[in-house]
């Protein structure tokens, strides 16, 4: 397979171009022939004009790549190694939402043949792969895994936001339904991963480690959530005592904050949902979520205490809120955690405005029935500082008293000004 796919005798197939497949598909698109396929024909009509939708991407990223963009699932007919990036969302009841990666299953199923692949980089719980999309393959093309075709997983490790860690640059686990499916996948992987793969044993154990890998983040950010919560009870900085223990060589300086995405604040649950499957109700794991679930609803009553403390009465103000998407310098705002946070002010009957020089406004409106202000007005009552945008970093205290009322009021969830605020100024509230 490896030696078709470089010498263009086959191709490949990237089903999914979001933040994770499309830059997949470019990369692959240097080596080899490559047809990247999405089902929204709007999309796919930007990447033909070398626009990423996703706004991570320049138009020189599309240049002298060998990659063809289509919205017809009947060209997938003519691709020999697949790549599902589709994504893996959970419902508003926090269970699994596999209609997608199932879905994409069913596409490939109808234009699988004998001696292909297919390989799943969604993030998935363990056994996903070979208990529930092999099946669909199989039984809609009639071929065997194994025998006439082979599966593989790879996770993506696709951090939005971030340009030195991109995906050429991290090494890619690997693995494969047997020897041989894996050595060629890896070998496919390899032309595009600068540091190289690891051979994972198992599909299952590729699986695993990618789904931990989110989780552990998300313990640790709930563990440093749970910290802020007493510390504000004790009247102390969090930064400050971070800060200070910082200065043992073991003490790792995870900040608290709102935890949203499509990874950290999603991957948990598939865990929890397959080891509640297998007849294990996770302790740990749940109670961190619990923790970082809670985070919206405790910083808005933080900031209506201050309000309050002020006589500032919460139904007779306003509230600027700073960002809206799920972290800084990206357009994504998948599972924000801010729309939390504006929602759990409006039941304090607040009136907020939010901006974010980065979200796209139909969007925010779409998923969370919000609406952004184009630009910062005046006399807020109180300001949060949600998301640490580079446009906002350079924001001093002079600027944020001139469009506040008295008592300024500012609620830095980020700590993006710790140390740069004098209280003697204004009142400032951080996590």
């Amino acid at each position: 397979m490896y030696q078709d796919l470089l010498d263009k005798k086959k191709t490949i197939a990237v089903v999914g171009l979001g933040y994770v497949g499309l830059p997949i598909a470019l990369e692959f698109g240097k080596h080899f022939k490559v047809i990247g396929y999405d089902i929204k024909e709007d999309r796919v009509e930007m990447m033909r004009n070398n626009i990423d939708p996703s706004k991570e991407l320049e138009a020189s990223a599309f240049d002298r790549k060998d990659i063809t963009f289509t919205a017809d699932p009947e060209d997938l007919r003519s691709a020999h190694f697949f790549v599902v990036a589709v994504p893996t969302p959970v419902d508003g009841h926090k269970v699994p939402n596999l209609n997608p990666v199932l879905g994409a299953s069913k596409a490939l199923g109808k234009v699988l043949k004998k001696g292909d692949y297919v390989i799943y980089e969604s993030t998935v719980y363990p056994g996903c792969t070979e208990e529930d999309c092999v099946p669909i393959l199989e039984e809609l093309s009639g071929l065997k895994v194994g025998e006439d075709f082979k599966v593989g997983y790879s996770p993506e490790r696709i951090n939005p936001g971030d340009k030195k860690n991109t995906i050429a640059n991290i090494i890619k686990i690997v693995s494969g339904c047997d020897e041989e499916s894996l050595d060629e996948i890896a070998k496919v992987y390899e032309k595009i991963i600068i540091p190289g793969v690891y051979r994972a044993e198992t599909i299952k154990v590729a699986e695993a480690a990618k789904v931990i890998e989110n989780t552990q983040r998300d313990l640790n950010i709930s563990f440093v959530n749970e910290l802020a919560i007493i510390f504000s009870k004790m009247g102390i900085n969090t930064q400050d005592v971070i800060n200070a223990a910082g200065t043992k060589w073991n003490f790792i300086k995870y900040r608290p904050g709102l935890v949203g995405g499509h990874c950290i604040g999603v991957d948990p649950y598939y865990l929890t949902y397959k080891s509640k499957q297998l007849g294990y109700d996770p302790q740990v794991i749940l109670s961190g979520r619990r923790i970082n679930d809670s985070m919206p609803n405790f910083v808005a009553s933080k900031t209506v205490q201050h309000m309050i403390k002020e006589g500032k009465d919460p139904k007779d103000t306003k509230v600027l809120v700073m960002g809206i998407t799920f972290k800084e310098n990206v357009s994504d705002i998948r599972n924000s955690k801010v729309a939390d946070l504006v929602h759990e002010l409006a039941q304090f009957s607040v009136t907020v405005e939010i901006h974010d020089p980065h979200a796209n406004t139909d969007e925010v409106n779409h998923e969370y029935s919000l609406n952004l202000v184009a630009e910062i007005g005046k006399d807020y009552d109180a300001i949060i500082a949600a998301v640490n945008h580079e446009e906002y970093l350079k924001l001093d205290a002079d600027y944020f008293k001139s469009i506040m009322t008295d008592p300024p009021i500012l609620v830095d969830i980020k700590s993006m000004y710790y140390k740069r605020i004098n209280t003697d100024e204004m009142i400032y509230w951080s996590l």
